[in-house]
């Protein structure tokens, strides 16, 4: 039974080493150069204690701080109304009606963005994961991020918090 325990041991220490990997593997990380001409081109540029104040607490966390909204519970996860969403952030405007689709993730989905370069994509490694997170081409906040395994025809899947964005419907016209 001693025997079976130590063997039982080494084997985690082992798949622990082999997780962990020899940092070969491992994605560079951005350099401080790269973020810091990323900054310099952003039309808004705020401090941290300035967003804090136009921000809620909520919104500060998800859009500055690179958080998430819960599965399932962000106000425009099944919303369905006609229109555009921007930036909750700045209002620069990010996504219309007609690129959104429910893909039953627990966020918003859009299939692609406006034209015009309203997004910038980012290599995150955050979190022991390879992802490209979205952020706002205009102030530079968290919006989500991107997947290649959407539905449509564009097969992508920009997974977006809540948070992240404000809606404007779209205007009714007066045609008779």
């Amino acid at each position: 039974m001693r025997n079976f325990s130590k063997i039982g041991l080494m084997l985690v220490v082992v798949l622990f080493a082999a997780c962990s990997g020899n940092g070969q593997n491992k994605p560079a990380e951005p350099k401080k150069e790269e973020v810091k001409a990323m900054e310099n081109k952003l039309e808004i540029n705020r401090t941290e204690e300035e967003w804090k104040k136009i921000l809620t607490p909520e919104q500060y966390y998800v859009l500055r701080q690179k958080g998430t909204d819960a599965p399932f519970s962000g106000k425009f996860y099944m919303h369905k109304e006609k229109g555009t969403y921007a930036c909750a952030a700045c209002g620069n405007e990010l996504f219309s009606s007609d690129m959104k689709f429910d893909s039953n993730c627990g966020w918003p989905s859009f299939d692609r963005e406006l034209a015009g370069g309203k997004i910038k994509q980012v290599r995150d490694t955050t979190h022991g994961m390879i992802r490209i997170e979205i952020l706002c081409a205009k102030c530079g906040s968290h919006v989500g991020h991107i997947f290649d395994d959407g539905p449509t025809v564009t097969g992508q899947r920009y997974c977006v918090n809540s948070t992240s964005i404000a809606f404007e419907p779209e205007k009714k016209s007066d045609k008779k």
